[in-house]
């Protein structure tokens, strides 16, 4: 095992030293918006509108580190209740992307020039995974029949409607980008989705039986900086 997560490393590092040729490894911001919806235990989910700013460090034109700020709402009802939780979150978050495997040349500036829009489109989509942190403000209203319910069965009514917990955001997704340099694309369009496993079953105010998450749909642009012409 230890062998062969050598090999793996030792090929990642040759595949980032061969395409990042000529590449200038720009910073990236991005902003855009979308709807977040819950998966609580009040299982009827709402899509609402939510909104986000971030930047990237690429280390290779294929591999980002980067920061996600996030601002939305997620709000769902069922057995005569419901419950509205507008909160913060934000992560640091890393993404590769299908580019980083496809056997590209050396050189990235003979790539970023050539390459049809179809293959630069393909080899930016990616994955990723972060850690980050979520603040609650949650408002609700319980029916009572299912609050004694939610009792009885082990669960908890929380008190703590404004809290701040840990949150595992995964990401796929895809950036396109537009317009050419020597130095890779200026600028790009990006859809992405993001789900969020949380470490608490605290999003709508109930606690019983699992952790929470939700999810959310965006559509961005992105610019890149320090990106020489």
């Amino acid at each position: 095992m230890k062998k062969l997560l050598l090999t793996l490393t030792l090929f990642t590092c040759l595949g980032i030293g061969s395409v990042s040729a000529q590449f200038s490894r720009p910073i990236t911001v991005g902003a855009g918006a979308g709807a977040a919806y819950g998966l609580a235990d009040l299982g009827n989910s709402k899509l609402n509108f939510a909104w986000y700013g971030e930047g990237d460090y690429l280390i290779s034109p294929f591999i980002s580190v980067g920061l996600h700020a996030q601002k939305g709402e997620v709000s769902g009802n069922g057995y005569g209740s419901e419950y509205s939780n507008k909160y913060y979150a934000g992560n640091v978050n890393g993404k590769v992307r299908l580019g980083q495997f496809m056997g590209l040349p050396d050189n990235y500036s003979n790539y970023t020039l050539g390459a049809s829009n179809l293959e630069r489109i393909v080899s930016n989509i990616y994955i990723g995974a972060g850690a980050g942190l979520m603040k609650n403000r949650i408002s609700r209203q319980l029916e009572s029949g299912y609050s004694t319910g939610i009792v009885a069965n082990g669960g908890e009514i929380a008190d703590d409607l404004s809290g701040i917990h840990f949150i595992v955001p995964l990401n796929v997704g895809v950036d396109i980008p537009f317009g050419r340099t020597l130095y890779g694309p200026q600028w790009a369009i990006n859809v992405n989705y993001q789900h969020n496993l949380t470490t608490n079953d605290n999003i709508d105010g109930i606690i019983h039986s699992k952790n929470d998450q939700y999810g959310f749909v965006s559509v961005g642009v992105k610019y890149a900086f320090f990106n020489r012409n």
